[in-house]
């Protein structure tokens, strides 16, 4: 069943369950950016992720509805993926959690390094 079947009381949770994890908020944030990616420029801007972590959530955001994976006809074949009118809504929140950790980095970067 899709995430975006399941219902919670809260709506924080619902929205959470769609992008949390290591690497949703930042494939969603490149595609934010940039408009539009291939999978190997994915892996370029994104050192440390699997391929196959990569497809994994590439899928569950395509599954979900936030974004759309075009397969172009041609040899060899290329896809690109975009984010939904869905994902693009997301686009505000993007922005504020960036304007967030920019205005706050500094005291960020104290606290975890007194861990």
């Amino acid at each position: 069943m899709s995430a975006l079947c399941r219902i919670h009381g809260c709506p924080v949770e619902t929205s959470l369950e769609l992008i949390s994890g290591k690497w949703k908020p930042r494939l969603l944030w490149k595609l934010h950016q940039k408009g539009a990616l291939r999978f190997g420029e994915f892996r370029r801007q994104l050192p440390g992720i699997t391929p196959k972590m990569l497809t994994q959530q590439l899928r569950e955001l395509e599954r979900d509805g936030l974004l759309l994976r075009t397969v172009y006809a041609e040899v060899p074949p290329r896809v690109e993926y975009r984010l939904s009118a869905l994902g693009e809504s997301l686009g505000p929140i993007l922005d504020a959690l960036a304007d967030w950790g920019t205005s706050h980095q500094a005291d960020i970067l104290t606290l975890l390094s007194r861990q």
